[in-house]
């Protein structure tokens, strides 16, 4: 499964030790990231603005994010009414990714649901469905 994890998502994984860090291992072993451009310089700018965490650790994560993760390009901007315009463009990359998921925990675009047939959820939800799915065989 192709899935897109919004920036919320990345920086909860980086910030604690919990369900989006989880969300961010599983995703990376078993299904194929989506990233792009936007979404590593906002991701860029909330680890440093707003965590102050140094260069170097970034650095770090984002290299190995785009080494394990395909590259999209925001291609025509959806006609969405939303908010937050910059998330435009973040869907936009998602979607010209062809990602099946889009996760993330802002509340605008969880009420999206289905745009373009890409389906939006929460964490929470991403792990509920992976439950939900039978086990690999060995």
């Amino acid at each position: 499964m192709k899935v897109f994890l919004d920036t919320n998502v990345l920086v909860s994984a980086v910030a604690t030790r919990g369900l989006c860090a989880d969300v961010l291992r599983e995703v990376l072993v078993s299904h194929q990231l989506v990233i792009s451009a936007p979404l590593i310089e906002e991701l860029k700018g909330v680890l440093g603005e707003k965590l102050d965490l140094p260069y170097d650790l970034i650095s770090e994560f984002v290299e190995i994010l785009k080494q394990n993760a395909t590259l999209s390009t925001p291609t025509a901007l959806p006609s969405i009414d939303i908010q937050d315009k910059d998330d435009l463009t973040i869907l936009s990359s998602a979607s010209s990714g062809e990602a099946d998921l889009f996760i993330t925990g802002d509340k605008e675009l969880l009420e999206l649901k289905n745009p373009g047939g890409m389906e939006i959820v929460s964490p929470r939800a991403f792990w509920e469905i992976l439950k939900a799915q039978p086990p690999h065989e060995p």
